[in-house]
């Protein structure tokens, strides 16, 4: 029951994100931004290692190689796709995080020698990656500079799949906390060299957006939400773990429509109600729904 608990809170966490990180570039430089949310979340993540007296992060012999691993999400992962946002919309940025399931079930086959493909689950991924298309459609617009985009949001999918998928093969009992502090300790050199060659500039003023969103994204964004994405992928597969890819967009759409008074469509309510059913498809949930018939019989 936590990790489905966990799993929700990481779908809920990772839906407002996309609104949060717009608005912690609201006064500052994208890479500014990154680079105070890591930082400020690293010196949150090692005061509450220091306050729980949970001793050294290399303890166990070979952590560094989990944190290694577990950084690659971070950097060059982020940095990637906050260049790549620059050349393509978001709605496309979605449907190509949307591969997600896919690239990860691949690297599954190669890295943990695990098949996650069956007919059924194939299906239910076209199914989700057509509704997202069905929302989406009106920002699909592709030119020639695109291309930079979309390369280099699929090497962060291989990205986002690799460093998942050798996760689950390295990690013999490391908790969720230590590897987001080690993720993040092993990240931000790299976030804050690419920070001082991209702009190098401390802000002189932050508007209330950027202070708060800032702040929201190093403790809900990255401690938190890292924390359980972390618990998550050590409880369940790495294919079932890359569908939150799929979830987040529409339900970063719907509270766009509550928080910032975006408009709700009717291809935004019929591709989610693709989404939904490719993803209960996906789950197999049949057994589920026969136990739930019999006690109510």
């Amino acid at each position: 029951m936590h990790v489905y608990l966990a799993y929700t809170l990481v779908i809920l966490i990772w839906s407002t994100t996309p609104l949060a990180i717009q608005w912690s570039s609201d006064s500052v430089p994208f890479m500014t931004a990154v680079a105070l949310r890591m930082s400020l979340a690293l010196a949150l993540a090692l005061l509450a290692l220091a306050w729980l007296r949970r001793g050294s992060l290399f303890a166990r012999p070979g952590a560094w190689k989990v944190y290694l691993v577990a950084s690659l999400g971070i950097f060059p992962n982020m940095p990637l796709v906050y260049w790549s946002a620059q050349f393509i919309p978001s709605g496309l940025i979605a449907v190509i995080f949307a591969l997600s399931p896919f690239v990860t079930g691949l690297l599954s086959m190669a890295i943990l020698r695990e098949n996650p493909f069956d007919r059924f689950r194939v299906l239910a991924l076209l199914i989700a990656l057509v509704g997202l298309l069905v929302i989406f459609w009106g920002q699909l617009r592709i030119d020639a500079r695109s291309v930079y985009g979309i390369v280099g949001l699929l090497l962060s999918c291989v990205l986002f799949g690799t460093s998942s998928v050798t996760l689950k093969r390295l990690n013999q009992g490391t908790d969720a906390f230590s590897q987001t502090a080690g993720a993040l300790l092993f990240a931000l050199p790299g976030l804050l060299l690419t920070w001082w060659w991209t702009d190098g500039q401390w802000p002189t003023e932050m508007s209330d957006k950027t202070f708060w969103a800032v702040l929201y994204l190093a403790v809900f964004g990255s401690v938190l939400g890292f924390t359980l994405f972390y618990f998550v992928l050590n409880e369940l597969s790495p294919s079932s773990v890359s569908l939150i890819t799929l979830i987040t967009p529409v339900l970063a759409l719907v509270i766009g429509a509550l928080v910032a008074q975006e408009r709700l469509t009717l291809s935004l309510l019929l591709g989610a109600g693709l989404v939904i059913g490719a993803l209960l498809v996906y789950l197999d949930l049949k057994p589920w729904l026969r136990r739930l018939w019999a006690a109510c019989k």
